[in-house]
């Protein structure tokens, strides 16, 4: 189960909002990672702004992202603005790549 998480992990961080150069695992979007027994990922997620203008792509783009992990048997992605997303969920990775120290 810790590589089936690890390869999510990789997964996610192979998706970049558009307009921030940095993944949306490091910017700190996703929430929650549940792996069920059966391999059913769901993701909860976050957007940088409500109004994001990816906000009706960027869950697919997710979706595909982490169905291409072996063992993975289908994945949900669930969009929240609940908390809403601000800088201090942002890894030191994400801090250190837009200068925001």
């Amino acid at each position: 189960m810790d590589r089936l998480t690890d390869d999510i992990v990789a997964a996610l961080k192979t998706v970049y909002d558009p307009e921030i150069p940095s993944d949306i695992y490091e910017l700190g979007l996703i929430y929650r990672v549940d792996i069920a027994d059966d391999r059913q990922v769901t993701i909860d997620m976050t957007l940088t702004a409500p109004g994001c203008p990816v906000a009706g792509e960027m869950p697919g783009w997710v979706e595909n992202a982490v169905g291409t992990v072996p063992g993975v048997a289908s994945v949900t992605v669930n969009m929240t603005f609940d908390p809403p997303w601000d800088q201090s969920r942002m890894s030191d990775e994400a801090r250190v790549a837009l200068d925001m120290w």
